[in-house]
């Protein structure tokens, strides 16, 4: 990557990936000139501990397949690989040993995650290695947000973008799935040919 190069690191679960992801990931790419958005799967999320998730190998997969026709997009095996618990500032750390330090990070997620941030791992190292961009939906209490992360004791470099797929979420994906509900349109079709050949989320309690 050239010196000097913009990187959006694309957070989550997958469980399973969806246009909304999609979305957001362009709209950060276009509107805060990324040179790519790296898709980082997580391997043992430490705040869904507790949660069944799927393997992460299968979520690792359905990325590639999601992002594949993208030149823009590349998707990380880090957290997958990564034995234990899956700790974002573990990963930012790798990033910028991998990429040094002319290159700028962009860690993208969702507002909700935003507001959550300051209880995350090392949140003040979080702070200094990356941007956030927080996708939200439209109509959501953006001064609200601005208001919450001022007040805080560790001081985040927040950027917002509005995403009207956000609507879309992998809970209700999931769901859809176990009742047999349509899914088209909401997922790549690549995506969903993938979790129909594996049974995937069709005995998720």
């Amino acid at each position: 990557m050239r010196v000097g190069a913009r990187l959006g690191i694309m957070g989550g679960t997958f469980d399973p990936i969806h246009l909304g992801h999609l979305v957001t990931a362009e709209e950060a790419l276009v509107q805060f000139n990324l040179d790519r958005v790296l898709f980082m799967p997580t391997g043992q999320p430490a705040f869904k501990a507790r949660e069944t998730v799927t393997p992460a190998e299968d979520r690792y997969l359905m990325t590639v397949l999601a992002t594949a026709s993208n030149p823009d997009f590349d998707v990380s095996r880090i957290e997958v690989d990564r034995p234990g618990l899956t700790y974002t500032v573990e990963t930012l750390e790798t990033l910028r040993t991998l990429h040094g330090p002319s290159t700028e990070l962009f860690f993208i997620t969702g507002a909700d995650a935003v507001w959550e941030i300051v209880t995350w791992k090392d949140a003040a190292r979080i702070a200094d290695l990356a941007t956030l961009i927080a996708a939200t939906r439209p109509g959501y209490d953006l001064e609200g947000a601005r208001r919450l992360h001022e007040d805080a004791e560790t001081r985040f470099r927040i950027e917002y973008i509005e995403v009207p797929a956000l609507a879309i979420s992998s809970t209700d994906l999931r769901a859809r799935i176990k009742s047999r509900r349509p899914v088209r349109y909401l997922m790549p079709e690549s995506v969903i040919a993938y979790i129909d050949k594996h049974g995937l989320y069709r005995e998720e309690g």
